[in-house]
């Protein structure tokens, strides 16, 4: 009878393991079936050709252009760097002891960052980096992520997370659960608002061109979001384009008012297969995270119009230059962050 012995050690075993509180919440969820790399995600390699400019170290995760066309990136190790885009003239400009994520420079050339451990912070070139915010309503900003800026000096930025600090960012994404807000924040008044909360994993941000909108990424619904902030629709949302082929991260606007849009990684069928089953989705938690799926190394950027449609597709199935998480465009190129790579990419604006 040992094997009845062993049957129900193992059943106990398999229900702890998926039944165990394991510190996330996760709903079900179905996910619409994954676009094929056809039509206007037509299967590409026009990212394979792009140059490389050394950063002197490892995931500059975003990328803005200062005032005088200098390329400013936020590394791991907690580095503000600039270089020219010859990749003459490398710098380190500061050191914001956190994780700087996203980065732009306003009209003034004061650098904002968005760093995901320490908040929302401003930098002058040769000065401290200043704190702006770290809380809402005596309570810690988790997972500052990414911002944009208006011509005014208002501040737009995203808290991917109420529940899960960026060290736990995988947490966020099984649960899948709306987590994410969407702030302002006046440098002058200092004053923070809270503009949108409900949203999925609260990623890129980025500005219309006449700044009647922005468009936020929802990383784990494969979806942009547009939030309406001038005209009779002012405060309202919708969904700006769904079911996207890869996980959104940073968003950027052109001068031609187009965005750009990083996909860190394609859809990953076994992602897509445990939405739908909590269950699953503990496990996976459970398992060591050197073992739970992983972004797949795929170049990937879209640029898309104000209608939400799609104008480039540009890709490097090969993953030469991996797990693109920020595109800026500035005088005829495109720059390409990175979480794994230790350079910028940059290429030639597609016509």
């Amino acid at each position: 009878m040992w094997w009845v012995v062993f049957f129900l050690i193992l059943v106990s075993v398999m229900i702890h393991v998926l039944f165990w509180p394991t510190g996330i919440d996760p709903v079900a969820w179905t996910p619409p079936p994954a676009p094929k790399l056809t039509g206007v995600y037509a299967r590409n390699n026009v990212l394979a050709g792009l140059a490389r400019i050394p950063v002197g170290g490892k995931a500059p995760e975003d990328v803005a252009v200062d005032n005088l066309g200098n390329l400013i990136a936020g590394l791991v190790d907690g580095r503000i760097i600039r270089v020219q885009p010859d990749g003459s003239h490398l710098v380190t400009l500061t050191h914001t002891y956190g994780r700087p994520l996203g980065i732009v420079v306003d009209g003034t050339g004061r650098i904002l960052i968005a760093d995901a451990n320490k908040g929302l912070l401003s930098l002058y070139p040769g000065q401290k980096p200043e704190l702006l915010v770290n809380q809402y309503k005596a309570k810690p900003l988790l997972f500052t992520n990414h911002l944009d800026v208006t011509r005014d000096g208002l501040i737009y930025f995203t808290d991917t997370s109420t529940r899960f600090p960026l060290a736990h960012y995988t947490a966020d994404i099984l649960e899948n659960r709306p987590n994410g807000r969407l702030f302002s924040y006046n440098p002058v008044s200092k004053q923070l608002y809270l503009l949108l909360e409900g949203l999925y994993f609260a990623n890129g941000v980025a500005l219309s061109a006449d700044e009647s909108f922005l468009l936020i990424n929802e990383t784990s619904r494969y979806r942009i979001r547009r939030y309406w902030l001038k005209g009779p629709r002012a405060g309202e949302d919708e969904i700006f384009i769904d079911n996207l082929p890869g996980f959104p991260d940073n968003l950027s606007r052109g001068p031609s008012g187009l965005f750009w849009c990083a996909l860190v990684s394609p859809r990953k069928p076994e992602i897509d297969f445990v939405m739908p089953y909590p269950p699953l989705r503990r496990l996976i938690y459970r398992i060591p995270e050197r073992l739970q799926p992983k972004a797949t190394r795929y170049a990937f950027v879209l640029g898309l119009n104000e209608q939400g449609e799609v104008i480039h597709n540009l890709q490097d199935p090969t993953g030469a230059f991996g797990e693109v998480t920020g595109v800026v465009e500035h005088e005829g190129y495109l720059y390409l962050g990175s979480l794994v790579e230790e350079a910028i990419g940059r290429i030639k604006l597609p016509t």
